[in-house]
């Protein structure tokens, strides 16, 4: 493997450069067809400084170096949005770098699309203990059929979904169709956020590990560890891996532990969210450390959609506990899972018994989305002007807990209850 990083380190731009360019040295692409699964802007990267340094090296002796951006479920990224994500506007990409090219994924489009196996229903009950036992085909974007090499390129953090994000999650659900992605998050929010967030093995990640296994591609991983806006390490390799070695410098410096929990968290979403979809992330990631009875509040002024992709459904069936929707399957079954384990992940732990629903924590949105709407979907409401940062800063001795820049790093008990224990 090559790659350097440690949790006192910040990688320089020389020698983010020296790992990349030892890293296309190392991939045998000469004459061959490579496809770059890339990070959207979701995500912190340095992802304009890695696109310039594979084309000027890989490039030189890939036939072609194309890219896809590992949309999952989100949004089609516009030329504008592409331009700022790769710091190169597509008329200067298409001079510089004229055997590469950009492309989207298509969730939704079944065209775009390509089934290359199924997981059976006797496999679906071995991997999830017994909670499942169903057939899950399993698709990915057809533009993968046409090369010969994958490399996987984006950063590492602790993931509500998978334990740690990166990886084969580039795949699934990153370029994956939805029948496999929407099983594996509803298994994910059946487990819970609180029992899979921050942990490196578990069963949805050896779900899609599973899966990869259809691929009959060469595939390698350049995985990095992100603080803030330093990058603090840097790995190459196969892809496990690199993802491994990113993951255990990740669970180092991305996870926050607290000795008491918070009756009050101000969470304050970066504008990279731009609608609750992403934004939930500043819940995901706070959960463990509010307590019970304890209020969160999404604080995005500049957030004015729930989903810019599935806000019809959640419009519909709203944001509630795992339970509420596990008690009342039958109601709830049709619509797509991944969008139902989405609402069970930002309203968090609860109960639902004999008709009412008792979530451990109040979840508040502070956004541009009209409190009439916050309420019809079951969350709370508060005008965002009416925050005022500063009485939120340095009062954790009270209870009251401001995390400035939330959804990357993951916050939790030193001494967790059992309902975050896996």
């Amino acid at each position: 493997m090559i790659g350097i990083g440690a949790e006192d380190k910040v990688l320089t731009e020389d020698e983010i450069a020296s790992i990349v360019n030892e890293a296309a040295a190392a991939i045998p692409a000469s004459g061959k067809k490579v496809l770059v699964l890339i990070p959207d802007a979701t995500r912190t990267c340095p992802t304009p400084q890695v696109y310039r340094l594979l084309n000027d090296s890989l490039g030189k002796k890939a036939e072609r170096v194309d890219y896809l951006v590992a949309l999952g479920t989100h949004p089609s990224m516009t030329d504008d949005q592409i331009e700022r994500l790769l710091g190169m506007s597509r008329h200067e990409r298409e001079g510089k770098y004229p055997n590469s090219t950009v492309f989207n994924h298509a969730w939704d489009d079944p065209a775009s699309l390509e089934t290359v196996g199924v997981i059976t229903a006797d496999e679906i009950r071995e991997m999830t203990n017994g909670l499942f036992e169903m057939e899950v085909p399993v698709a990915v974007n057809r533009l993968v059929a046409g090369y010969d090499i994958l490399l996987i390129f984006g950063p590492v953090f602790p993931h509500e979904v998978v334990g740690m994000s990166g990886g084969n999650k580039y795949i699934f659900p990153g370029i994956s169709g939805p029948e496999f992605l929407n099983f594996f998050h509803w298994f994910a929010a059946v487990i819970t956020n609180p029992k899979t967030i921050g942990n490196k093995r578990t069963r949805v990640r050896a779900l899609i590990d599973r899966a990869v296994q259809f691929l009959d591609i060469e595939r390698y991983a350049l995985k990095a560890v992100v603080h803030g806006t330093d990058t603090k390490g840097l790995f190459f390799g196969e892809v496990d891996e690199a993802w491994s070695a990113a993951a255990d410098l990740s669970i180092k410096i991305d996870i926050v532990y607290k000795e008491q929990p918070f009756k009050a968290v101000l969470s304050q979403a970066p504008e990279m969210y731009d609608d609750i979809w992403t934004a939930g992330k500043a819940m995901y990631k706070l959960e463990p450390v509010v307590a019970d009875g304890g209020e969160l509040i999404i604080y995005a002024p500049h957030i004015t959609e729930v989903s810019y992709t599935h806000g019809r459904i959640l419009d519909e069936i709203g944001y509630h506990t795992r339970d509420y929707f596990l008690k009342q399957w039958d109601r709830f079954k049709h619509y797509p899972w991944g969008v139902v384990a989405h609402s069970t992940h930002v309203r968090g732990i609860g109960t639902f018994e004999d008709g009412e629903e008792k979530p451990r924590v109040r979840v508040v949105l502070a956004t541009r989305i009209p409190e009439e709407r916050c309420r019809r979907i079951n969350l709370g409401y508060r005008d965002p002007d009416s925050i005022d940062v500063s009485e939120w800063q340095d009062r954790e001795e009270e209870g009251i807990l401001y995390v400035p820049r939330a959804g990357e790093q993951l916050y939790r008990l030193a001494d967790p209850p059992a309902w975050q224990q896996p």
